[in-house]
């Protein structure tokens, strides 16, 4: 029996809610159009046209793989991140919107025509250092991360965006490694921050997501220490480092900030008004 686009909907929709995603007819109808290759207004404009037996096969194992608590984002291989694509695998964190807030304090930082460098430290997708990238043309970049699969990710990404001639791919943990000290104007990072006995209460989803890009140690800080106090020897004179943090974290980033090297410029919220990101300027 033939099955339409709305019908198919609607049952991907109701196995999908069965489970509690969260948003179910918006997830079945991505995954339709995944499996079709249309958009979703197509799915609108042609909801009684027919599928395949072949699509409805294709569309009931991705609604499956979905229900078991596999992110959507790895069954597409892709996510929309400051309005770039980019691939997306199991080998790499999903792009998430608060970490657009370190795009947006970067370009507050650095104007338009402004010429820089800086390094991306546990790129992952490399979404932050693309997007920066992307709308800072005379910026240049070195993205680093400990997993080489990741890198494979990036360098994909940073060539499907058109930046990869700007960008250099480090295998290396946090700045082992890197050139001689003092070479860049900005760090950027997306840390692990989660600690160590919360990474079981997470979301199903966040748990099928690169444990080593999540764990931050017992009390989430551990890559967040090394980070400020090694960045420093890395940086110019009023130099920036920005990252994102965890839930809670951001009194004892501030105290960890050591005022003989740090100014601190700026703790900034998500769209939630959780205190996400922090601004420090090298001394």
């Amino acid at each position: 029996m033939d099955v339409s686009i709305a019908k198919a909907i609607q049952a991907g929709a109701e196995k999908l809610r069965a489970v509690g995603v969260t948003e179910p007819r918006l997830e079945a109808s991505l995954l339709l159009s995944h499996t079709i290759g249309r958009d979703r207004a197509f799915l609108i404009a042609h909801d009684d046209q027919a599928l395949s037996q072949e699509q409805s096969q294709i569309f009931a194992a991705f609604v499956s793989r979905r229900a078991s608590g596999e992110p959507l984002q790895y069954i597409t291989g892709h996510q929309e991140f400051f309005k770039l694509d980019f691939e997306v695998t199991p080998d790499v964190l999903v792009p998430r919107p608060e970490t657009e807030l370190i795009v947006e304090a970067v370009l507050e930082l650095f104007p338009k025509d402004a010429e820089f460098s800086f390094a991306d430290v546990g790129t992952g997708s490399g979404c932050i250092a693309i997007s920066i990238l992307d709308v800072r043309p005379r910026s240049r970049a070195i993205a680093i991360d400990q997993s080489e699969r990741a890198l494979r990710v990036a360098g994909k990404n940073a060539e499907r965006n058109g930046v990869i001639d700007r960008l250099r791919l480090v295998h290396a943990d946090l700045f082992h490694g890197l050139p001689e000290p003092g070479v860049f104007n900005l760090i950027v990072s997306n840390p692990p921050y989660v600690p160590n006995g919360e990474l079981k209460s997470l979301q199903r989803e966040v748990q099928r997501e690169p444990p080593a890009a999540l764990a931050g140690g017992a009390d989430g800080l551990d890559v967040i220490r090394r980070l400020m106090d090694e960045a420093p020897q890395h940086l110019h004179a009023n130099g920036y480092l920005v990252f994102e943090f965890g839930i809670n974290q951001d009194d004892a980033i501030t105290e960890l900030a050591s005022e003989r090297v740090w100014d601190p410029v700026e703790v900034r919220r998500d769209l939630q008004q959780i205190p996400r990101m922090i601004i420090l300027r090298k001394k």
